[in-house]
């Protein structure tokens, strides 16, 4: 299982959000490249980064901290927030992004999405699926549609997807543990997923139930900014 730190981004600087509120927003770091080499040098190889001013602006807002961190380390980085068309996708990979995730576009804008899932193919695009009681939620999580979250999953596996993050919102930020029955169900249905777990992980422990079931990987965020588990900790999956 990867361990994969998340940064996410507001005004350029690295924040944490509790179920994807701006209002909660709490500041951990003014310089992004500085905590994404903090990861590096612990031996960390991945990295996810979530532009949470693109979010809102439907375009690519903090692509220079981007570029900065794919220049100044060797971390694979995903990256998200607000991609919506083709000359944003184009822009992240340009700027050094191993893998986009499709997040919104995925449910809005089916054909577009499909489209970069043809032309990038499967190692390059992540499908963000964000749930809500199993149906997608969307725009910065403020909107939950009436798509199942598993059968979505699944159709977009048949149409050649292979990376899922998979974000129960009621769990995001709030350090109290993973929707581990939920990713269970997921694999059972779709095995050959490479599903990435992201939201509520709290501790060591967590991290451990989460390899038990067979996640690819798991996205750590809060749980490493205040102190829940350790670099080393993290380093030694």
């Amino acid at each position: 299982m990867y361990i994969i730190p998340a940064i996410d981004l507001i005004g350029g600087k690295c924040v944490r959000l509790s179920q994807g509120d701006y209002s909660s927003k709490k500041e951990y770091h003014d310089d992004p490249l500085e905590m994404a080499k903090r990861f590096e040098g612990a031996g960390i190889s991945r990295l996810h980064l979530v532009d949470l001013d693109g979010a809102k602006a439907k375009k690519i807002i903090n692509g220079d901290v981007l570029e900065r961190i794919c220049a100044g380390t060797s971390l694979q980085v995903d990256f998200g927030g607000g991609i919506q068309a083709d000359e944003e996708i184009e822009k992240a990979f340009s700027l050094g992004a191993k893998q986009v995730t499709g997040g919104s576009i995925a449910v809005k804008n089916p054909t577009l999405f499909d489209e970069w899932i043809t032309k990038y193919g499967s190692e390059k695009i992540i499908l963000g699926a964000d749930a809500k009681n199993k149906k997608i939620a969307v725009g910065g999580w403020e909107e939950t549609t009436s798509v199942d979250l598993i059968p979505f999953i699944q159709s977009y596996f048949d149409k050649g997807i292979r990376y899922v993050i998979c974000t129960d919102v009621a769990k995001d930020g709030l350090l109290q543990g993973p929707s581990v029955d939920l990713y269970r169900e997921i694999l059972q249905e779709i095995p050959e997923l490479k599903l990435i777990a992201s939201g509520g992980v709290s501790s060591v422990k967590d991290l451990e139930e989460l390899e038990k079931v067979g996640v690819y990987g798991a996205i750590v965020g809060k749980a490493y900014y205040e102190g829940r588990v350790t670099l080393e900790e993290l380093a030694a999956f």
